[in-house]
């Protein structure tokens, strides 16, 4: 992943951190699945992580957290 994509990503999070994934993906003018792919990666570095809303009817919803730095 580039760091350009990583920035914009990480700077779209902070601003929309309800955003879905699709709404990244059309934000920041990329696939759906790079889109994954991406906060997949920043989530292994542990730049962000993530919460899921389990008891929302819609399953796929997702808050993304940027992790402090320590």
């Amino acid at each position: 992943m580039k760091d350009e994509i990583a920035y914009k990503l990480l700077k779209l999070i902070e601003a929309e951190p309800h955003l879905s994934q699709r709404d990244i993906a059309q934000k920041m003018g990329v696939s759906l699945g790079k889109t994954n792919y991406c906060l997949k990666a920043l989530v292994d570095k542990g730049f962000i992580k993530f919460q899921d809303f389990y008891k929302n009817k819609k399953k796929s919803a997702y808050i993304y957290f940027l992790t402090p730095r320590e």
